[in-house]
């Protein structure tokens, strides 16, 4: 037990970077997982930063001073975050508070045809199942509604919450962007002089995470984009509401579409029933999945490593359960991250006997 300990040992940490690089992950990973909660500002600020360091780098190429650069780049930002607090958030308070007031009237008009069910499929459906179904909606229904009282008695502290994000995070944006090398070298000046095997990873991380979070961010805008333009042509309520979720459900694959399908459909047939404007919607609305799938990933993750489904889900899983959203959200960049660690890291081969 103890020599093929000592010669697994032998075989993977044996070159000390590979020690320090293992101790610095673990370090990393514990800060996050044990402080990330009093950091969230901080790490929301170095995300948005290192999503808008390419524009930065774009337009230091067409040789604009640096920092002409970030004021450029940081004032889009303000622009586009204060759009969004101004135009976007209200819709959807607004769709929010609607669809909240008419739930009532949907889970009855649904209650109705649910019970008309065992006269018409007598041999699939009995009326006690009926029931037990409706009993269950109810009380899901009616944790929702203790869920929602709940948190409206504690939106003062998510409101001061709110308030210091707005205020922190833009001035932390700022200073990542402005200060970025200077950053750079006061954490190299933590480093082991001797950093090959630590460079090579991080060079790898970053193009890698880089390429995917970008894109993504650009999936979110372009569905959620494409999907109000739809649900807003074709009268859909709700549509802002609906096309926000269909633009976030892309961030957790395969298992994103199939949850978010659901509402868009419910909603569609209280509206409009089992009518032709109601199989419009939900070809469009296929239409823009199957585009997504098929010509915009493909196209905006050309460069992401390929990672096996299973590792995909096995990520989200995991991360997500440990870190909420932002861990859904990261599930896929620190995957890659993992790969690329395991494919950078130095091993010697096991001395294997000639066979006589």
């Amino acid at each position: 037990m103890f020599k093929v300990l000592r010669d697994w040992i032998q075989r993977y940490f044996s070159d000390e970077e590979a020690v320090v690089l293992a101790v610095l992950l673990f370090l990393a990973f514990t800060a996050v997982l044990t402080l990330g909660g009093m950091l969230a500002p901080v790490l929301a600020g170095m995300v948005l930063a290192y999503l808008m360091q390419g524009l930065v780098t774009t337009l230091e190429r067409l040789r604009l001073p640096g920092s002409v650069a970030v004021g450029l780049v940081f004032a889009l930002f303000m622009g586009l975050l204060v759009v969004f607090i101004v135009v976007i958030v209200p819709l959807l308070w607004h769709q929010l508070v609607t669809l909240f007031n008419e739930l009532p009237g949907m889970l009855a008009k649904w209650q109705s045809l649910l019970l008309l069910l065992p006269e018409r499929y007598p041999h699939l459906v009995s009326d006690e199942q009926v029931l037990q179904t409706i009993e269950v909606v109810r009380g899901q229904i009616g944790k929702f509604g203790q869920w929602a009282l709940t948190f409206s008695l504690s939106s003062l502290p998510l409101l001061v919450n709110i308030m210091i994000y707005l205020v922190l995070v833009p001035i932390l944006v700022f200073f990542f962007l402005k200060d970025r090398q200077m950053i750079g070298r006061w954490v190299r000046g933590y480093l082991p002089r001797e950093r090959a095997l630590i460079t090579r990873v991080a060079q790898e991380m970053n193009r890698q995470i880089a390429n995917y979070i970008r894109g993504k961010v650009i999936e979110i805008f372009i569905c959620g984009a494409a999907t109000y333009v739809g649900f807003v042509a074709l009268g859909l309520n709700y549509s802002a509401l609906l096309a926000l979720l269909v633009g976030v459900s892309v961030v957790v694959p395969y298992v994103g579409t199939v949850v978010v399908t659901v509402p868009v459909a419910l909603i569609a047939l209280f509206q409009w029933g089992w009518s032709d404007q109601f199989i419009y919607l939900m070809a469009v609305y296929g239409i823009i999945q199957t585009l997504d799938g098929n010509v915009l990933v493909p196209l905006l993750f050309s460069e992401a490593v390929n990672l096996h489904p299973v590792a995909i889900i096995c990520a989200v899983l995991l991360f997500g359960g440990l870190w909420g959203f932002w861990g859904v959200f990261f599930a896929i960049p620190l995957a890659t991250l993992f790969k690329a660690v395991l494919d950078a890291w130095p091993s010697k081969e096991p001395v294997v006997a000639p066979l006589l």
